[in-house]
C-alpha cells in the first residue's frame, strides 16, 4: 500500500459470536464471512460497551462509554455536539458513509416502557432538541428521497434503514414504495405466507428477496464502491444490517433455508445451577404464560420454539452472508480490495436459547456480551486469531491509529492494531455497562448493571440488589454456576469489586482539558 487505506466496515444485529461458520456454529453457514476471517484476524474475546443496539453503537462511534456519551439506553439520543471518529476521518481528508441501519436516534415518537414520564420536571440541563434529533424518525414518509443533513455524526453520505424485519422505514421505504407498485399488499399482515411456526415473532414475509432491506442494503453499499472507483479520497462506508435481529422473517428461498429439527437447545433452564432473581422471573412469566412487556423484552420458549428462531435466524443470516459476498466481490472488481481495510462487526448478541430464552436483557451473559470481530488488513492478509480482551469502546481509537490520526481528548477506548498484527491486546478487562429505559424482568426499578470481564472471570453488580454474579469463565465457560455467595471465592469478589470501582472512577470525562490554573 502506498497511500492511507480504505476501510469497509459491516455489522450486524443481534448476532452472538458463535453464530458464524468460522466462530465454529455447528449448523449455520457463512462462506462470504469466513472468506473475510480466512485473510484477517478473528477476534475471540472481543465485548461490547452495552449489549443493547443504541448505547453500543454510540459507543462505537465515540470510544466512550454510554455513562459518558449520553445514550445511555435504548430510546435517548447521542448528542449532536458529540464528536465521532468518523469526524476526524472527514477531516483528515476521508469520505464517509453511512449505509444501512444507524441508530443512533429513536425511530419512533413512542413514549418509553415500563416508566412514566412527568413534562413538568425539570431537567439537569438546559436545551431543546432541534431538527438533527429527528433524522431516524418519520422523515420518510414523502415520496421524494428525504435530505438528511450532513454531516450526520461525521457521515457526508447517508442512506438510512430504520427499524428492523420486513418493514424498515427511512431511505429503504422510499425506495420500496417506488420499488412495489403493490407495497400496500405486501405490508399487510393478512397477506403473510402460510407456515407452521409457533415461535413469537416468526412471520413468512411476502416481500421478494431482492425487495427486502438486506438487499437495499447491499445494492447501496455496491453503488457506493462504484462510485469510489476513480476517486483520489480513501473512504470510510460503515454497511449496517438489520437482521439478524427478530422478528424472525427472513424472505424467500430463506425462510426455509435451515430445518429446526438441525438445532439443539444445549444449554436448557435446568442447567443453571442457581439462577439469579431475574432469571427465576422469568421462568415463573413463561410457565405462567405472562407474555412480553414489549417485543424486545427478553422470555422464554420451549425447545421447540427456541429451535424455529434458530432455523430464522440463520436463514436470515444466510441472505446477510450472501450480500456480503456480493459486496466484497464489488469491491474487487472496483480494484479497491488491495487498498481496504474490511472489518465484521455486530452490536451485540441474542440469548438464542440459553437457559430457554431468545432476545437480550439485563442478565450479562456473554451470550449478549460477547460478538464477532474481525479485522483483514492488506498489509496482513492472512488467516488468525486472537485471545485478546477487547471492546467496542476500543474500535474508533483503532481505526483512527490504521489511518495514522491522533484520537481526540476525552476518547476512552485504546488501540488494538498490535492484536491484529500478532501482537498482545491492550486491556486484561472489559467493563460492559447495561441500564434499562424502563421496569422489566422483575426489577423495580429500571435496572443498572456493571460488569468486569477477564479471561478467566466475569463479574456483575446490580445496583442496590443483595445478590450479583461471578462466574469461573475457565472452568465455567457457560456460566452455569454463580460463585457470588461461595466462601471459597470471597477473595475473588473483593477484588473484582476493587476493579470495578477503579473503573467507575475512569467514568469523568476528561473533555475539555483545562487551559489553565485555578
Amino acid at each position: 500500500m502506498t497511500k492511507r487505506p480504505n476501510f469497509l466496515f459491516f455489522i450486524t444485529d443481534q448476532q452472538r459470536a458463535d453464530w458464524l461458520g468460522c466462530y465454529g456454529h455447528p449448523v449455520l453457514k457463512t462462506p462470504h464471512i469466513d472468506a473475510i476471517a480466512d485473510q484477517g484476524v478473528r477476534f475471540e474475546n472481543f465485548y461490547t460497551a452495552s449489549p443493547v443496539c443504541m448505547p453500543n453503537r454510540a459507543s462505537l462511534l465515540t470510544g466512550r462509554y454510554p455513562s459518558l456519551h449520553g445514550l445511555r439506553y435504548n430510546g435517548c439520543i447521542l448528542p449532536e455536539n458529540a464528536v465521532t471518529f468518523v469526524d476526524l476521518l472527514g477531516d483528515a481528508g476521508y469520505h464517509t458513509a453511512a449505509i444501512g441501519k444507524s441508530h443512533l436516534q429513536p425511530f419512533t415518537g413512542l413514549p418509553p416502557v415500563g416508566r412514566s414520564k412527568d413534562d413538568s420536571v425539570v431537567e439537569a440541563w438546559r436545551g431543546k432538541r432541534t431538527k438533527p434529533y429527528e433524522e431516524e424518525q418519520e422523515a420518510y414518509e414523502g415520496e421524494e428521497r428525504y435530505d438528511i443533513t450532513t454531516p450526520y455524526y461525521g457521515y457526508q453520505h447517508v442512506d438510512m434503514v430504520t427499524s428492523h424485519g420486513d418493514r424498515c422505514g427511512g431511505h429503504y421505504r422510499q425506495w420500496f414504495r417506488k420499488n412495489a407498485p403493490d407495497w400496500q399488499a405486501l405490508h399487510d399482515p393478512k397477506n403473510q405466507l402460510p407456515h407452521n411456526y409457533s415461535c413469537p415473532q416468526a412471520y413468512r414475509t411476502p416481500i421478494p428477496e431482492e425487495l427486502y432491506p438486506t438487499a437495499y442494503i447491499r445494492d447501496s453499499a455496491i453503488s457506493y464502491l462504484k462510485s469510489r472507483q476513480d476517486q483520489d479520497a480513501p473512504f470510510f462506508a460503515f454497511v449496517s444490517f438489520p437482521d439478524p435481529h427478530h422478528p424472525f422473517n427472513p424472505p424467500g428461498k430463506y425462510w426455509d433455508m435451515y430445518n429446526p429439527d438441525d438445532f439443539e437447545v444445549t444449554l436448557p433452564y435446568d442447567s443453571n445451577q442457581n439462577p439469579t432473581p431475574p432469571l427465576k422471573w422469568l421462568y415463573d412469566n413463561w410457565k405462567g404464560a405472562g407474555g412480553q412487556m414489549t417485543p424486545q423484552t427478553a422470555m422464554m420458549l420451549d425447545d421447540q420454539q427456541i429451535k424455529e428462531a434458530m432455523a430464522l435466524s440463520a436463514g436470515m443470516m444466510a441472505f446477510v452472508d450472501d450480500a456480503i459476498g456480493d459486496v466484497m466481490q464489488a469491491l474487487h472488481d472496483a480494484g479497491l480490495y488491495e487498498d481496504t481495510v474490511v472489518c465484521f462487526n455486530s452490536d451485540h448478541g441474542d440469548y438464542m436459547g440459553d437457559y430457554n430464552m431468545i432476545l437480550k436483557g439485563a442478565l450479562q451473559y456473554r451470550s449478549i456480551t460477547q460478538v464477532p470481530f474481525i479485522w483483514s488488513d492488506p498489509e496482513t492478509r492472512q488467516s488468525g486469531a486472537t485471545d485478546a480482551i477487547c471492546s467496542t469502546v476500543d474500535i474508533a481509537a483503532t481505526i483512527l491509529d490504521r489511518a495514522g490520526i491522533a484520537p481526540f481528548n476525552g476518547n476512552q477506548g485504546q488501540s488494538f492494531l498490535s492484536a491484529t498484527q500478532g501482537g498482545d491486546g491492550p486491556r486484561e478487562e472489559a467493563l460492559i455497562e447495561y441500564n434499562d429505559g424502563g421496569r422489566r424482568l422483575g426489577f423495580a426499578e429500571p435496572a443498572r448493571v456493571r460488569s468486569v470481564v477477564t479471561k478467566d472471570w466475569r463479574y456483575t453488580v446490580y445496583r442496590d440488589q443483595d445478590w450479583g454474579e461471578l462466574y469461573d469463565l475457565k472452568s465455567d465457560p457457560k456460566e452455569t454456576n454463580n460463585l457470588w455467595d461461595d466462601p471459597a471465592h470471597a477473595k475473588t469478589r473483593a477484588y473484582f469489586a476493587e476493579r470495578l470501582n477503579h473503573h467507575l472512577i475512569a467514568q469523568m470525562d476528561e473533555s475539555p482539558l483545562s487551559d489553565r490554573i485555578a
